[in-house]
């Protein structure tokens, strides 16, 4: 099968450098551009990237020496993933979808547009169908996809069985985030270290409404969001990697713990889709006492799973739980991939 080739925008930053890594061997993508700031561009990329390249593994060779462009809709390529900053996301990202690009976007700016899907596939594939408005509003083939804020998709993956089988009306959530989180040079390290940081600017605010779009319903061209209540306390922890979730929930359709947990591991919608960043499972569940831990856990499966543990009853709600997920793969780069990885399938990158 010939790889189709693809872009990255903010190829220079954390998230674009977990793209480049996570994208080096993908069985469907090819890397064939790579665009940046103004500043960057026109440059190799191994020369931009001196003392700034901060992943384990080394820059892939074929990408040391491509030469960086300006986000422009210019790129040899129609799938481009976006990486980039906020400040400037959202009327470049506008700008390749009017283009006819298709955009798999990790920035927040279009999250939460009315036309906008604000996808992760095991939970709220149904939602794809607002592209067809997006189209018509470009009028243009191209169109953007969202993942959610990092913590977001921790939450929702460990919560969607729950709320699609049982109902969930209410949810208390405190995020433990990792530092990653925070981009580079990201938290100063007279500020981390031997502290914890209680607040993370508009963290809380996506918590507490992402959610509701991604679990509710897509019908006659509009979100109705679900009606869930969500109190969310967002803090900084001295971990690189895996966000860890406090999880407290009220159910509206009572359950055993038994139910509880057999619903959790028995969820798996993209089983034998065999998408390239599809986990085996995409929850798996714990019994040990004191997991999930990020350094243990954060890595299962490519980085793809959502593992929840400590699975008890709240004297408050009905039930409480840790969820753990990694930040900068399933919480980011690697949402967008597997959100492009389901669009293929389902024809999106064909028209």
């Amino acid at each position: 099968m010939d790889k189709i080739p693809v872009g990255i925008l903010g190829a220079t930053g954390m998230v674009g450098q977990r793209f480049i890594q996570l994208l080096e061997n993908h069985p469907w993508f090819e890397i064939t551009e790579i665009a940046a700031s103004e500043r960057s561009a026109k440059r190799r990329y191994e020369n931009v990237m001196v003392s700034r390249w901060k992943l384990e593994t080394p820059i892939p060779e074929k990408i040391r020496k491509m030469v960086l462009k300006e986000c422009q809709p210019n790129l040899d390529c129609k799938l481009v993933f976006s990486a980039l900053d906020s400040s400037v996301a959202g009327p470049i990202e506008e700008n390749f979808a009017k283009a006819g690009y298709i955009v798999s976007s990790n920035s927040k700016n279009h999250r939460m547009d009315d036309d906008v899907p604000l996808l992760i596939p095991e939970v709220n594939s149904e939602h794809l169908d607002s592209i067809v408005y997006q189209k018509k509003k470009n009028d243009s083939k191209g169109f953007i996809v969202t993942n959610p804020n990092c913590s977001t998709i921790g939450l929702v993956l460990g919560i969607a069985p729950l709320h699609k089988r049982y109902g969930i009306d209410r949810i208390i959530v405190t995020t433990m985030q990792a530092l990653s989180g925070a981009g580079y040079p990201g938290v100063a390290s007279m500020d981390i270290i031997d502290n914890v940081i209680p607040f993370i600017s508009g963290e809380e605010e996506k918590v507490e409404t992402e959610p509701l779009k991604i679990l509710g319903d897509y019908k006659n061209g509009k979100f109705h969001f679900a009606d869930i209540k969500i109190s969310a306390s967002c803090n900084r922890v001295n971990v690189k990697d895996g966000h860890l979730e406090a999880v407290s929930l009220s159910l509206i359709e009572k359950a055993s713990i038994d139910d509880l947990v057999s619903t959790l591991k028995n969820f798996n919608p993209l089983n034998g889709l065999n998408l390239p960043f599809s986990p085996t499972k995409p929850i798996v569940v714990l019994d040990e006492k004191d997991r999930p831990q990020p350094r243990f856990d954060r890595e299962r499966d490519k980085g793809m799973v959502c593992t929840i543990g400590r699975i008890r009853r709240c004297p408050i709600l009905d039930y409480k739980f840790y969820i753990l997920t990694h930040n900068t793969i399933r919480g980011a780069a690697g949402a967008a991939i597997l959100n492009a990885e389901y669009l293929k399938i389902k024809g999106f990158l064909e028209n």
